[in-house]
């Protein structure tokens, strides 16, 4: 029994480059803070090398709070292969361990404090197309959804329809593949199992980061929705009313008062005919007064040549009669 302890505290003590012999035994314990010190020098380094450092910050003991952090918690833990190796992960992800996390399509890369700075890569398939058209397919219509998708958000059935089990985006173990350099010879180490809880804590803040891990377009699910409704809205006869509707909320223009405006615009012009036209005929050309002006003295002349006229005759008339 003893020989068997033996070989146990060799193998485990072999792993990491440490025997009995020569004077070496376990290796020093490194505080949190150290640690922490360590990394941040050799990220300050990269920093200068043009690296953008993208730390996982966890405030409590809750690692992640929101619907998508929790799901992607709760999803890595209901599998088995997981659930008795994650555990490990959990203190160094609360205390900051993890200096660096990025999500890119299919990869995540991170940066782990440890006794040294460690990195971590995990691989994750593309989800199959598939899948992806049944959770288009499944999720179209829900108009609900489609203005919390444009705010990055998910209504409640929608969320169901993504965060399944096993048609969901959430990926499958056999879907994910990890390494660190670490000493750990474990399938999982704890560096990994805090970077995976890191993921969750980065979804907190960023959900839509979920959909660009799985190679996925979320603004195809707002297409598809948005075709959905508009079909459905011209169906029942209300295209109108919603187009109406929809224009007077995004501009701000009330579309009741659009014959009122137009009536107005027509009537401006009007007045501005009448007056133009007044002021034409108080502005004539000289020519034209001249020749009216002398028009009235011919009318005047002719007037007073017939009045001539008549008085002659009738004294001629008087003159005969006295003569007789």
């Amino acid at each position: 029994m003893s020989t068997l302890r033996n070989q146990r505290s060799d193998n485990i003590m072999g792993r990491y480059g440490y025997g009995y012999g020569g004077g070496y035994g376990w290796k020093p314990y490194v505080s949190v803070a150290e640690r922490r010190r360590k990394a941040a020098k050799k990220l300050a380094s990269l920093q200068k090398k043009g690296m953008d450092v993208l730390p996982v910050v966890i405030e409590g003991r809750k690692i992640a709070k929101t619907f998508w952090g929790v799901a992607w918690c709760d999803h890595l833990e209901s599998f088995s292969d997981y659930s008795n190796r994650l555990p490990r992960g959990r203190s160094y992800v609360r205390n900051g361990s993890v200096c660096h996390l990025a999500i890119t399509q299919g990869s995540i890369e991170a940066k782990v404090s440890g006794s040294e700075l460690y990195t971590v890569k995990v691989q994750i398939t593309k989800l199959p197309a598939a899948k992806w058209q049944a959770i288009k397919k499944q999720s179209a219509g829900k108009i609900g959804s489609l203005l919390e998708l444009l705010q990055g958000k998910l209504s409640d059935q929608v969320m169901q329809i993504v965060t399944d089990r096993k048609e969901g985006l959430f990926p499958l173990p056999k879907e994910i593949s990890f390494k660190c350099d670490c000493p750990d010879w474990a399938g999982m180490c704890k560096h990994i199992a805090a970077v995976m809880y890191g993921i969750g804590s980065r979804l907190d803040s960023s959900p839509d980061l979920l959909f660009t891990l799985r190679g996925v377009d979320h603004q195809e699910l707002i297409a598809v929705d948005a075709e959905a409704a508009l079909s459905t809205a011209t169906k029942s006869g209300k295209s109108k009313q919603l187009a109406s509707s929809d224009l007077s909320d995004v501009f701000g223009i009330d579309l009741a008062n659009a014959d009122e405006t137009s009536t107005d615009a027509d009537s401006v012009p009007k007045k501005r005919k009448r007056a133009a036209t007044k002021k034409s005929k108080t502005k004539e050309p000289v020519s034209k007064k001249v020749v009216k002006k002398k028009i009235v003295k011919r009318k005047k002349k002719s007037s007073t040549d017939a009045l001539t006229s008549g008085a002659v005759a009738a004294k001629r008339k008087a003159v005969k009669k006295k003569k007789k």
